[in-house]
């Protein structure tokens, strides 16, 4: 990717978590980088271009996953790889949008869903890779004998996946995602010690 598209994907995404996908214009967006009205629509044309291209570079490109890279041979490997990755992703989006994760993050996937139906898609092939990814090691981790449950390995994988999940809502709400780690790493050591059982 250029400089110049990237320069406008990057200050779209912090126009559109401010405020939201309606109250952005256009000529907002153009003033905000910096650039001439013909060098910005060399790139994009309309509005909801840039905000489709966002969507697909933000949640697409910088927020994605690769469960592939991550440790097969033990549970407490992967979900330690995990926290690493998500701690990784953090600080690149903040780096990228020149702000913390918060509440609006939550409208920006709404406006996604509603107005992008390869998004929702594209959204739902992402959870359900997550879980795969989860109930995998967890299968993994029953036969090597590095946990012992009752719970079958998709309830197992669920426990992982939204507690993560709660912990990052209940932070973003409070404005303090940056600690999430810190909460999720000893939650599922707990979690994973009593799977231990």
């Amino acid at each position: 990717m250029n400089d110049s598209r990237e320069l406008i994907l990057n200050t779209s995404l912090r126009l559109f978590l401010q405020k939201s996908f309606k109250e952005v214009t256009m000529k907002e967006i153009v003033t905000e980088t910096g650039m001439s009205k013909g060098a910005f629509y060399h790139y994009f044309s309309s509005k909801e271009q840039v905000f489709e291209e966002v969507i697909n570079f933000f949640y697409g490109d910088v927020m994605a996953v690769k469960y592939g890279s991550f440790p097969k041979d033990s549970l407490r490997a992967f979900y330690n790889e995990y926290i690493a990755h998500i701690e990784r992703q953090m600080k690149t989006a903040k780096y990228a949008m020149g702000a913390d994760f918060t509440t609006n993050h939550y409208m920006l996937i709404f406006d996604g869903l509603r107005m992008l139906p390869h998004f929702r898609e594209e959204h739902t092939e992402r959870q359900k890779e997550e879980m795969k990814a989860w109930t995998d090691i967890v299968r993994i981790a029953r036969k090597k004998g590095e946990i012992k449950s009752d719970m079958t390995d998709s309830q197992i994988a669920k426990m992982f996946i939204y507690s993560g999940d709660g912990v990052g809502i209940n932070f973003i709400m409070s404005d303090s995602l940056h600690k999430a780690a810190r909460e999720i790493h000893p939650l599922w050591d707990g979690l994973y010690n009593m799977l231990k059982g």
